[in-house]
């Protein structure tokens, strides 16, 4: 049953209240210890395929939730051949909360990108330290400051955290059957990913993506005799004619982007699907006799998925190129997360809380800014959802993975409120 959140609506000058000034004070009380929680779980390298790291990372959060009573439970990755995810359950009478969050990075042990390194008093920078370890951080000191003002007790939350978002285990449905599972019957689903980077945002939508894999097959012969209507026209025409269709038909369309990001054509080629890499060759007299792209395909909703393949398709149909044949294949990877009508509604109650603790407004970020993330796989789930609400900082995925460290008490305390408000909902 939805809850309506207009039961949780609150003036400002409840904000004065003393269960709201206690969160407050718990949380700047425990900054400094957040601060060290950070720096130690930056400090552990948790690739995705360290399957070592994102346990020993799973192991530091597990027990801080084990501190506050949590019954925590570690969920085996080798079925879908990751290391596994953290789940974390706090039953209790108010509405169903999930949080969100991963404890791994895109940041392997062979990476020189490995440490925590402080600034200076309002900067840090290591892997992952935005995306999305500070996040993490931030759902624990969050919970904490609701422990230590005694608010924690009348909460339901459950915690989930990924242990391959960056790269998805396989089968995807088993990789992300716990975060589905703990899902249901949630009202409210926060995920704590550091979004566009700036607290003035938040995620109500999400692009998902998925991958397409374009083969052409030609029949090969002296260059001297290319266009022949015997010989025919060669694989890499072809596969420019498809590619220049994909950008005539679909190119513009609000929301939607796919890119060819790896290109290969010749008489002789290898590639690994999984690494995206590959190797081709031909001689300047020779046809080339095989040609491939691969690249992504963003999509707001599953309509314009299905729209954007359907034209894809039509394009490789529509007349090839003589002497070709032309294969499209489509893989499937994290779905979307559609605007709606309750992501909009607990923006407002997020952005309540901000104004109200003088961190100022908080809007919606466009979905063309946000990328994938675990909290799409339960959009139709959770009618309530947002994300994007984890520390603030620039140049994730990048050795210059910076965090701006005076968001990390600002953004918890505008999750601790919100959480703390959602609580007092009536159903």
């Amino acid at each position: 049953m939805r809850i309506l959140l207009c039961a949780v609506l609150l003036s400002a000058a409840q904000m004065t209240s003393a269960p709201e000034r206690a969160i407050v004070a718990a949380v700047d009380a425990g900054n400094a210890n957040a601060l060290a929680l950070l720096e130690q779980a930056v400090n552990i390298n948790s690739g995705t395929h360290n399957f070592a790291g994102v346990r020993a990372v799973g192991d530091v959060f597990r027990k801080e939730f084990d501190a506050l009573g949590f019954k925590t439970a570690w969920i085996d990755g080798a079925g879908f051949k990751r290391a596994g995810h953290l789940v974390a359950d706090h039953p209790g009478p108010g509405p169903r909360v999930i949080l969100i969050g991963h404890l791994d990075t895109v940041f392997e042990p062979d990476s020189p990108f490995q440490k925590f390194e402080r600034i200076d008093d309002k900067t840090a920078k290591g892997p992952g330290i935005i995306d999305m370890k500070g996040g993490d951080v931030i759902i624990v000191a969050a919970l904490k400051a609701l422990k230590t003002s005694g608010l924690l007790a009348d909460m339901n939350i459950v915690v989930v955290m990924t242990g391959d978002e960056e790269d998805s285990g396989d089968p995807q449905t088993a990789a992300r059957a716990a975060l589905v599972d703990a899902a249901k019957g949630a009202q409210y689903a926060l995920g704590f990913e550091d979004g566009p980077g700036d607290p003035k945002f938040a995620v109500t939508a999400r692009r998902g993506t998925s991958s397409w894999k374009l083969e052409v097959k030609a029949k090969t012969g002296h260059s001297s005799q290319i266009f022949r209507q015997d010989i025919g026209y060669g694989a890499n025409y072809e596969l420019a004619r498809i590619l220049d269709g994909f950008r005539r038909k679909l190119a513009g369309e609000a929301h939607l982007t796919f890119n060819p990001s790896l290109v290969l054509g010749g008489t002789t080629m290898e590639v690994d699907d999984v690494l995206s890499k590959g190797a081709a060759s031909g001689k300047t007299n020779v046809i080339a006799e095989r040609a491939v792209a691969i690249g992504d395909l963003r999509t707001l909703s599953k309509e314009q998925l299905q729209h954007a393949r359907e034209t894809m398709n039509a394009v490789v149909a529509e007349g090839p190129l003589g002497q070709t044949h032309a294969t499209l294949t489509f893989e499937d990877g994290y779905p979307s997360l559609a605007p709606t009508p309750g992501n909009e509604a607990l923006l407002v109650e997020y952005d309540r809380a901000s104004r109200e603790l003088g961190f100022g407004s908080v809007a919606a970020v466009s979905p063309d800014r946000a990328g994938a993330a675990d909290v799409s796989f339960i959009s139709g789930i959770v009618p309530n959802i947002i994300d994007g609400i984890g520390l603030m900082g620039h140049d994730d995925h990048s050795p210059m993975e910076t965090a701006d460290l005076a968001t990390l008490p600002s953004q918890t305390k505008r999750a601790a409120i919100l959480l703390h408000r959602l609580t007092q909902a009536k159903r």
